[in-house]
This record gives C-alpha cells, sequence and structure tokens, in this order.
C-alpha cells in the first residue's frame, strides 16, 4: 500500500520506515526542508538504536522517501497518517492539538480518491471526530474515513516495539478502512499480533489509560521506596515479591528519580485536563502527577542531606542526564529538576551522558560536560547516577573510587550493589535501599 505520515519525529520516522519494512511504499513529510534535506542523507534526527539502518535499507529499496510536499504524497496514498507533536498547552495543561488540525485541513485539500486518515499523534479523546469535521468542511466531497491508531513506543526500543508489539489499537467505524487498515498491518496479524479494533473514542481513552497506568505504577513503588528507607526493607525484593503476583506484572516497578520523557508528563496531564472537562475526575492519575513533580525536586534534596545539609562549593559528578538510557532526549527528565537545583545550592557540575549532552546543553548551563563517565568522577565530592545508561553498570568501581576526591555515590537508579561499594570504601545510598545498621 501507499502510506504518506505527516510528520518525521520520533513516531513519524520510526513509524514510516517501519511501515516500509513491511513492505509498504512511505513517504515521510515533514515541513522543516533542513531535517528532510538530512534524512535524504541519512542522517537520523534523533537518537534511536537501529533507526539509522533501517532507514537506509528501505530508501535503498525505494520503499521509503521524504518530502516537504504534502499535497502529492497524500493524493497518491491508500492511508494518511498525522504523526505531528502534540506538546502540552501553555496555561492548562491540555494537548496542544493546532499541529494536528493544520494536518487535516491541509490533507483535505490534497485528498483525490479514498483514503484512510489515521491520527497517530496522541491526542484527547474527541480528537479524530474534530480531523473528520475538519476534512469535511474544508472538502465536502472528500471520499474518506477517519481511523485512530494510537502509538504504544518505548524509547530506546521503537523499533521491536513496532515490529513485535503486545497488541494493535485500531478505532475504526467503517468495514472498508478497517480493511485497509488490516492490510497495512498485515505482517503483524501474519505472527499472531492480537488486533484490538474498537471505535475512535475507545482507541484515544486506551493510548492515555495504558500510559497514565504505567505512570502510576511508577509513582507507586517510588512511593514504597521511599517507606523502605525509613523501615530497613528494600524496595527491589518488595517489588520482586509484588512483581511476581500475575495480576500486577513486575514491568514499571523500578524505583528511581521519578518518569520524564515525551509521552508520560504530557499524556497524564492531558487526561486529566480532559476528565475534568467532561466531569469525570481522574484524582488518582491527578495525584500521580503531583507526586511525580515533587519526587524529582526531592532528589537534589537526598543528594544535599546525603553530603550532610550543604553542597556550598563541592563538586558533583553526574552520570546520565536523558530521562532515560538509549535515547537522547531531554524532555521531562529529572535531571533538569536535580541539576539547577544543586547549582542554586553552590555546587559545581560536572556531567557525562553517552547520547544526551548535545540536547543538554540547550537546556542546563554552567556544567562541565565530559567526555567518559570517569572524567564525570574526577575530584568529585559525590557522584551522583541520574540515568542507567547500561555501560554504567559496568564501571570500575575501584576506578571510580582512586579519581574522585571523596568516594561518595548517590546512586538513584540503584544501578551499584550497595554492600559491593560499602565494601570498597564508598560512602552510598541508593533508593528505597536498607541503611547499614551501626
Amino acid at each position: 500500500m501507499r502510506i504518506a505520515m505527516i510528520g518525521s519525529g520520533y513516531v513519524g520516522l520510526v513509524s514510516g520506515a517501519c511501515f516500509a519494512q513491511f513492505g509498504h511504499d512511505v513517504v515521510c513529510i515533514d515541513k522543516e526542508e533542513g531535517k528532510i534535506a538530512r534524512l535524504r542523507k541519512g542522517e537520523m534526527p534523533i537518537y534511536e538504536p537501529g533507526l539509522d539502518k533501517l532507514v537506509a535499507d528501505n530508501v535503498k529499496a525505494e520503499r521509503l522517501s521524504f518530502s516537504t510536499k504534502l499535497g502529492d504524497a497524500v493524493a497518491n496514498a491508500d492511508a494518511v497518517f498525522i504523526a505531528v507533536g502534540t506538546p502540552t498547552r501553555r496555561g492548562d495543561g491540555h494537548a496542544d492539538l493546532s499541529y494536528v488540525y493544520a494536518a487535516a485541513a491541509e490533507v483535505a485539500d490534497a485528498i483525490r480518491g479514498y483514503t484512510v486518515v489515521v491520527t497517530k499523534s496522541t491526542v484527547p479523546v474527541g480528537t479524530g471526530r474534530e480531523v473528520a469535521r475538519i476534512i469535511r468542511e474544508t472538502q465536502p466531497s472528500a471520499e474518506f474515513d477517519v481511523c485512530s491508531n494510537p502509538e504504544f513506543l518505548r524509547e530506546g526500543a521503537a523499533i521491536e516495539d513496532f515490529m513485535k508489539p503486545d497488541r494493535v489499537v485500531i478505532g475504526v467505524e467503517s468495514q472498508r478502512a478497517r480493511d485497509v487498515m488490516a492490510g497495512i498491518y498485515r505482517p503483524l496479524n501474519l505472527i499472531q499480533t492480537p488486533m484490538v479494533f474498537t471505535n475512535i473514542e475507545t482507541a484515544e481513552v486506551t493510548k492515555y489509560a495504558g500510559n497514565a497506568f504505567l505512570a502510576t505504577k511508577i509513582t507507586f513503588i517510588n512511593e514504597i521506596a521511599d517507606l523502605c528507607e525509613k523501615v530497613g526493607a528494600d524496595v527491589h525484593d518488595v517489588a520482586r515479591g509484588i512483581g511476581l503476583d500475575g495480576r500486577i506484572g513486575r514491568k514499571f516497578l523500578h524505583p528511581g528519580p521519578g518518569f520524564g520523557g515525551s509521552c508520560f508528563p504530557k499524556d497524564t496531564l492531558a487526561l486529566a485536563y480532559t476528565a475534568r472537562e467532561v466531569n469525570a475526575p481522574q484524582t488518582i492519575v491527578e495525584q500521580v502527577i503531583e507526586v511525580n513533580n515533587a519526587r524529582k525536586k526531592r532528589m537534589a534534596r537526598k543528594v544535599i542531606d546525603f553530603c550532610g545539609g550543604s553542597v556550598k562549593d563541592l563538586t558533583v559528578g553526574v552520570l546520565g542526564l536523558t530521562f532515560k538510557p538509549n535515547t537522547d532526549d531531554m524532555r521531562d527528565a529529572p535531571s533538569l529538576d536535580i541539576v539547577p537545583a544543586l547549582q542554586s545550592a553552590g555546587a559545581k557540575l560536572q556531567a557525562f551522558d553517552p547520547e544526551g549532552m548535545s540536547e543538554a546543553g540547550k537546556l542546563l548551563k554552567g556544567i562541565n560536560f565530559t567526555k567518559t563517565a570517569y572524567e564525570a568522577a574526577f575530584e568529585a565530592d559525590v557522584l551522583v547516577v541520574i540515568t542507567e545508561w547500561h555501560e554504567f553498570r559496568g564501571l570500575d568501581p575501584r576506578r571510580i573510587k582512586q579519581v574522585m576526591r571523596q568516594p561518595r555515590i548517590v546512586d538513584l537508579r540503584n544501578i551499584f550493589n550497595p554492600e559491593e561499594m560499602r565494601g570498597l570504601g564508598f560512602t552510598y545510598e541508593g533508593v528505597g535501599r536498607p541503611q547499614p545498621r551501626n
């Protein structure tokens, strides 16, 4: 099939490349001429493992191309996916749908035959109906159906998530559109991937409900970690003990400095806003938002208390700045709260992140960015782990101790073994881990 993917950001580029890998002819469209020019050269605008090769292979096979001309791509498409950004709107927390609706109007002008218009962007319930209204109003003679097909991609594992998903959710209300969508996802159907066909509203709510539930699990285990610290329990054993219950599951029960990224913060806000609008307040989700925001700010206080109540004139080494490993994404990363708070308290910061320092440099000022993790630890009075990059787990603790001014570590991701670190002479503190008894 012929697919036009409007938006060549994270969702659009990954989805477009994966659809091309399925064998479809895909044109990824973006208004940014510079981005399209770089993509044509094989330069990726985001870091995602394996994406550069996937794009290159499908460009070479002539199944994937890039363009700034929406009209040509849409006119020839069987399906048009809208995958533009839906950032949090300033002032009220609602999703900014201006890019989605602008794309819908442009699509309406370009439709030439029957076309399935699919919202791939994460959008509040009711958006699909409004997209249909815009198209119908702009071009009354247009022959089309609107579908909702939310994405469930984890940054750092997006290609695997697309190629081997837990499920595909498709909100569709005509047999003709259902047949088109089934054809697009036929390779996944052949490997018996569950296909969840619903109405449009259900698909839209499913996306937000899924992300809100995962955000709730993270927030829950973080609060349990606080309890563990007070009573001498180990949160990792607690997480394993409850996670082995099939009704609960082990995923997303990893304590840390709070969730961030492009999805959970904005999606929980948008869900809470939409729910208040229709008088069905999501009080659990609202509490999750509040607790998570407070936690990120409180992590700096944890470091300060660990250092005896002051970090003034101390050198703080930081390992990891992105909101999670295997991405360069800094959106709502805990480091954006922790680092400035430590600077305000008088600390000097030096930091290393395998992929995120370029983006971090745009958002965090006054930091000495280093070339390696060991350089971030060099002559530091305390080392703080914020992001659990896999390579940090392989660091040599003895070498870290040799280069530090004071062998002290605050491990906000629990990547090190507390007993081992203390046995090597470190003063060590994790999250939700018992402290040694006197």
